[in-house]
């Protein structure tokens, strides 16, 4: 019952924003790009210098639009209310024939990351997912790779049916909170964006601490930044442009020291084949 009350209040608070109605704005000069929490959680004070920034390199309005899911975030660019969205690999690939690559963020040199299954710390006998059957689990959203794909394949190859492997399975729709609900006992385990989990082991190591990374997946290709294809081209080649100038900038290179990440790079649709293995072995296409 206790576990219950304390899910209940964990996933009200994490309940940022709605869908609502759709509304189409016109375009008027601004530059509309969006962001999850699913990545970037309570990062207001970053996201509000990273908008100056971009807006003293490409001499135009930034509006960053926040939403809480990448579901959601995927309908705005398909129904043309963003210009430019910071997605994940797994929605990028299925909705590829209206999205234009953009930029592949680089983490300790490289346009990839990795899946961590995590346990609480005090957890030292979950060797690998298969101990986690008939437990309660913790998935950041369901267009994650990392915080959904990954774990949904891994069971699979155990041979066992996905909906029922678990007791009770449940979305924190945002990385950070899947760290939190293991880190809490809301939940026996969790899949997490390695990144994520990286950068919280310094920032907040006391929240990381009380997590244990059970096992990490292969490598993927990062989150990247697509475009709508609707987006101006000239738009697309400055935003390209200038995050690419980040690594060489003083001031983007604090910003990309905020963000613990070493710059962006360009890259092409094959970087995300092994999300495609993923999705064709699950047939979630």
């Amino acid at each position: 019952m206790k576990r219950r009350t304390l899910l209940a209040a964990f996933l009200a608070a994490g309940a940022t924003g709605s869908l609502g109605l759709r509304s189409v704005q016109a375009k008027t000069g601004q530059m509309r790009i969006g962001i999850t929490p699913v990545f970037l959680d309570n990062q207001t004070g970053f996201i509000d210098r990273w908008r100056g920034y971009l807006e003293s390199r490409l001499d135009r309005p930034i509006v960053f639009k926040q939403r809480s899911t990448y579901r959601q975030i995927m309908d705005m660019l398909l129904g043309d209310e963003l210009d430019f969205a910071w997605i994940c690999g797994y929605p990028y690939l299925r909705y590829q024939h209206a999205l234009e690559l953009v930029a592949v963020p680089l983490y300790h040199g490289e346009p990839l990351y990795q899946s961590y299954l995590i346990v609480h710390a005090d957890d030292r006998r979950t060797g690998s997912i298969a101990d986690l059957k008939g437990r309660v689990f913790a998935y950041s959203d369901p267009d994650s790779n990392s915080g959904f794909l990954v774990p949904q394949y891994q069971i699979s190859a155990l041979g066992e049916d996905r909906e029922t492997f678990f007791r009770k399975s449940f979305f924190t729709w945002a990385h950070e909170k899947v760290v939190t609900a293991v880190a809490t006992g809301l939940a026996d385990g969790g899949a997490v964006d390695g990144y994520v989990w990286d950068t919280l082991a310094v920032r907040n190591p006391e929240l990381a601490g009380r997590t244990r990374i059970v096992s990490k997946s292969r490598k993927f290709g990062f989150p990247p930044i697509v475009a709508s294809r609707t987006a101006q081209r000239g738009d697309t080649l400055a935003l390209k442009q200038t995050l690419f100038g980040m690594a060489n900038d003083p001031e983007g290179v604090l910003l990309l020291r905020e963000l613990n990440l070493d710059g962006f790079s360009e890259q092409d649709i094959a970087l995300f084949n092994g999300i495609g293995d993923l999705i064709d072995a699950l047939s979630m296409g």
